[in-house]
C-alpha cells in the first residue's frame, strides 16, 4: 500500500539521483542563506540536506521560512547530485540533496529543552525528565538499534540449536534470591501479596522436569537494591536453562554465542580467544575481585611473608591480627609527587582502606640499594627485604608500588579498585579489546557473622561438587559450588550454575540455610516436589543484556541503552514514579499506610 507521507527514508536518496521522492521526518537544522533555505532532515535512518529554493517553487520555499528545529515536516522533490566542493562526507547521504518542490508541516515544536546535536552540558535529570525528546538524538537512537541486533542475533542463534522461548510469568510467590523483592499487594486475597520476579530461578528449572530440554527467554527482572551507574531496579537478561549438561556444555555454549556475536555486530573490537578459565580464589589473589578487568596486567602479590618480621609496625600489626599485605606496581609512577601520592592515600581510604604505602623504584632489581628506594618507610626494611617485594611484584626501574594492610577483604576492595584506578591513568584499557572470561569453583556458602548462619554465595539452587557433599556435614565453608561467572571488562556480565536435581540434597541446603522445615516447605515445597518428579540433571546462565549492550556502546552508565530507565535512586522523572495511590486504591488493597 501506498505511504502518503513518505515514498523513502533519507538514507535511501543516494540510490534515487534524477528521480523524485518523498521524505518525512524532523527538521535537524535550518540554514537561510537569503534566497536559498537549507534544511538538514532526520529520520531513523539518517540526515539528507533539503533545498528550497524560491525560483523551483514558491510556495514551498515560503513553508520553509517557517520551519524551526524539531518540526515535522514532509517534503517531495528531486534527488540531484550537490555542487562540486560542498559534499559532506560526514553523513552518508554527503554528495546528494532533495531539491523541494513541496513542503508540509504535518506539526510544529515548542522550543527544546535541550540541543539534539550535543550532550555535553546537559544535566541527565533533564535528559530524563524529557527522555521521550532524548531518544531522538542519534546517539540515543544507535544504541537503542544496537540493544535491537543483539537480542535478535541471539534469539537466531539459539533458535538455530534447538532453543524454546518460553515466557514465565511476572507475577509470583516471593522467595530468596539475593535481593530484596518489589511486593504486588492482591487485591482478592487480603494481605497477601505477590512478587516481581528476580530472575525465573525456580521456573526454568520447573521448566526442565517438564522435559523441554533447551529454554531461553529475554527475561524482564526485577530487584529492589541500591543503585550504581551498572545496575538498574528492573533489567532484561538472557535467561537459559539446558538438561543433562554439565558444566562446560554452558560456558563452551556462551563461547560460541559471544564469539559469534562480536564478530557479526562488532568486528572492529579485538576479543581473546578461547576465553580465560580462572577459578574464584586465582583471581581474589591476583586481582582482588571476582569480576577482573584482563585487558592489562598490575596484578596484585601477597608480601605478608616478607615483611611479617620486618620493623615497620604497621604491616607487622595487620598481619598479626590475621590480616595480610598486598601490593603491586604501578609501572612508570615512580616520579608520582607528594601530592599526587597523596591522592592515591585519599582514594584508599575513601573504599575503606586506612591508607596506602608507596614505594619508588629508581634501580634495577640487580644493582638495588636502599638509597634508590624513595618511601618515608624504607629504612623499616632490609635491602634483601626490598629486593624480595620488588621480585614478588615483577617491578623495574621507574615504577611506584603501592601497599595495603588490613584485612584480606578491606585490602582487596581498596588494591582492585586502585588498580583500575591506575590502568585508567595509564591508559591501559583499551576501548577496543573486550576479554570474556569465566570464573569457577566459587565456595557454596559464606559464613553470615551478623546473623550467625550460612548464605548462599549464588543462591540455594546451585549444586555442590559431588565429591563436597560429605563436607556438607563436617565443612561447608570448604564445599565448592558448581557455579561461573561470566566477566568482561571488569564487568560481571552474567552468573549461573548447575543446579541441584536431587531433593533430598536441596532440602539439606535449605536446612544448612537455617530453613525450619515448616518454611522449606512453605517456600520451596513445590521445587522439592517437582524435583521428585524424575528431574534431569540440568544448569543455566543468564547474561545481562543491559550491561552487555552498554560495554559494546562504549557507554559508562547502563542508563544510556535501556529506553526509559531509572534515576541513581530508582525514580522516573519523566512520569514521577514512584508516587502516592488514592485512598479508595489502598482501601480496595485492604493496606493503610503508616506514619514513620
Amino acid at each position: 500500500m501506498a505511504n502518503r507521507y513518505r515514498t523513502h527514508n533519507c538514507s535511501e536518496a543516494g540510490r534515487h539521483i534524477g528521480r523524485g521522492i518523498s521524505v518525512a521526518g524532523w527538521v535537524n537544522r535550518r540554514r537561510d542563506h537569503g534566497g536559498l533555505i537549507f534544511i538538514d532532515l532526520r529520520d531513523r535512518s539518517g540526515l539528507l540536506q533539503v533545498v528550497f529554493n524560491p525560483q523551483v517553487t514558491a510556495e514551498a520555499h515560503r513553508i520553509a521560512t517557517e520551519m524551526r528545529p524539531e518540526y515535522v515536516v514532509r517534503i517531495t522533490g528531486d534527488v540531484a547530485r550537490r555542487p562540486a566542493g560542498t559534499e559532506n562526507p560526514g553523513i552518508p547521504t554527503g554528495e546528494v540533496e532533495l531539491i523541494a518542490r513541496e513542503a508540509e508541516i504535518l506539526n510544529a515544536s515548542r522550543p527544546m529543552p535541550f540541543p539534539m546535536s550535543d550532550e555535553s552540558g546537559i544535566d541527565e535529570s533533564v535528559r530524563l525528565k524529557y527522555r521521550y525528546l532524548d531518544l531522538r538524538r542519534p546517539q540515543m537512537q544507535q544504541n537503542m538499534m544496537l540493544r535491537h541486533r543483539v537480542i535478535k542475533f541471539i534469539r537466531d542463534f539459539l533458535d538455530a540449536r534447538g532453543f524454546i522461548e518460553i515466557e514465565t510469568p511476572i507475577l509470583l510467590k516471593s522467595t530468596p534470591e539475593g535481593a530484596r523483592d518489589y511486593l504486588v499487594p492482591s487485591r482478592l486475597y487480603p494481605g497477601k501479596f505477590y512478587a516481581l520476579p528476580q530472575s525465573p530461578q525456580q521456573l526454568k528449572q520447573l521448566l526442565m522436569v517438564s522435559g523441554f530440554e533447551k529454554y531461553y527467554q529475554i527475561a524482564r527482572c526485577f530487584r529492589d537494591e541500591d543503585q550504581r551507574a551498572d545496575r538498574q531496579p528492573e533489567f532484561t537478561q538472557l535467561d537459559l536453562e539446558m538438561s543433562f549438561v554439565d558444566e562446560e556444555n554452558v560456558l563452551d555454549l556462551m563461547e560460541e554465542l559471544f564469539t559469534s556475536l562480536m564478530a557479526e555486530l562488532k568486528p572492529e573490537i579485538r576479543i581473546v580467544k578461547p576465553f580465560p578459565r580462572l577459578s574464584y580464589h586465582e583471581v581474589i589473589e591476583r586481582f582482588g575481585t571476582d569480576k577482573p578487568d584482563l585487558r592489562f596486567g598490575l596484578e596484585l602479590a601477597d608480601i605478608s611473608d616478607i615483611v611479617a618480621d620486618s620493623e615497620f609496625g604497621v604491616f607487622r600489626t595487620a598481619i598479626a591480627g590475621g590480616g595480610i599485605v598486598k601490593g603491586f606496581a604501578a609501572p612508570g609512577c615512580a616520579d608520582y609527587s607528594r601530592k599526587q601520592q597523596a591522592e592515591l592515600v585519599e582514594f584508599a581510604r575513601a573504599r575503606g582502606g586506612k591508607g596506602l604505602v608507596s614505594m619508588a623504584i629508581e634501580g634495577s632489581l640487580d644493582d638495588l640499594t636502599l638509597d634508590k628506594v624513595h618511601s618515608p618507610v624504607t629504612r623499616f626494611f632490609t635491602i634483601d627485604q626490598v629486593r624480595e617485594m620488588v621480585k614478588r611484584l615483577h617491578a623495574g626501574p621507574g615504577d611506584l608500588l603501592l601497599f595495603a594492610a588490613d584485612k584480606a577483604e578491606v585490602v582487596n576492595t581498596v588494591l582492585s579498585q586502585l588498580r583500575l584506578e591506575m590502568a585508567n591513568r595509564l591508559g591501559l584499557t583499551d576501548p577496543n579489546l573486550m576479554v570474556f572470561a569465566f570464573i569457577q569453583d566459587h565456595p557454596l556458602m559464606e559464613w553470615n557473622q551478623e546473623g550467625n548462619r550460612w548464605d548462599s554465595m549464588h543462591h540455594p539452587f546451585t549444586a555442590p561438587y559431588d565429591e563436597d557433599i560429605p563436607l556438607l556435614d563436617t565443612d561447608p565453608g570448604r564445599v565448592r559450588a558448581r557455579h561461573y561467572d561470566f566477566v568482561c571488562n571488569g564487568y560481571e556480565l552474567s552468573s549461573g550454575s548447575i543446579r541441584i536435581h536431587d531433593s533430598r540434597i536441596q532440602e539439606k541446603i535449605f536446612s544448612l540455610l537455617g530453613y525450619s522445615d515448616e518454611e522449606i516447605r512453605e517456600r520451596f515445597g513445590h521445587l522439592l516436589e517437582a524435583l521428585e518428579f524424575g528431574a534431569p540433571p540440568h544448569g543455566g546462565i543468564a547474561p545481562g543484556i543491559d550491561r552487555l549492550v552498554m560495554l559494546l556502546a562504549g557507554e559508562d552508565n547502563i542508563r544510556e541503552v535501556i529506553a526509559f530507565p531509572k534515576t541513581k535512586s530508582a525514580t522516573d522523572l519523566m512520569t514521577n514514579a514512584p508516587d502516592a495511590v488514592s485512598e479508595d486504591q489502598l482501601r480496595e488493597l485492604h493496606l493503610r499506610l503508616r506514619a514513620h
